[in-house]
């Protein structure tokens, strides 16, 4: 069985392609997008503090990763990065931060990833791609899915004030985007 908590030694890391240059400055989109607590959420009426963690996909213990998949830059990850999340959740709270994972996995698929890994946050679903095409996001294609390459969104007051791309490693993002919040919203 294959573990998804650990990121194995050798992952290629992903190039800048300035896949994100536009972003900045940005207003979070008024999309409405399915919370894994079975709720709506419009991103543009978020008006404090928030990091939304944009990821491919999380694996599942019984289910195997695409063929390739540790192959892809910035693909492998999504399983630590959040737990990493998890892990500093308290203290981005502290920071008066709200904290939303957001891939173009399906809701129920995402529950069951909250659940595995005792997520106190929630994630979204972009299966529709509303925010991905309304911010015109970075994607790939695998096994014939488009997804999400991994970015972490901040923004303040429904502003982008932040922006990491690529994200690498995964899971060290979290304490990337916490000392960045330290250093210019706190």
């Amino acid at each position: 069985m294959q573990n998804l908590t650990e990121l194995p030694q050798d992952l290629p890391i992903p190039q800048y392609d300035g896949g994100c240059n536009h972003l900045l400055g940005m207003r979070l989109p008024q999309v409405n997008l399915i919370s894994t607590r079975s709720r709506k959420l419009d991103l543009s009426n978020i008006k404090s503090k928030v990091v939304f963690y944009c990821y491919p996909m999380t694996g599942q213990p019984s289910v195997p990763i695409p063929d390739g998949w540790d192959q892809i830059p910035g693909a492998r990850g999504c399983t630590p990065q959040s737990c990493a999340f998890r892990d500093h959740y308290a203290e981005l709270q502290e920071l008066g931060v709200e904290v939303y994972g957001i891939s173009t996995q399906d809701t129920s698929y995402q529950q069951e990833a909250v659940e595995r890994l005792h997520l106190p946050f929630e994630l979204l679903s972009d299966a529709a791609f509303e925010f991905t095409t309304s911010l015109q996001l970075p994607t790939f294609e695998v096994d014939g899915k488009r997804l999400i390459k991994r970015l972490t969104l901040i923004a303040d007051e429904g502003k982008i004030a932040k922006v990491f791309y690529p994200v690498f490693p995964p899971d060290k993002n979290a304490q990337e985007v916490i000392k960045w919040l330290k250093q210019n919203l706190v």
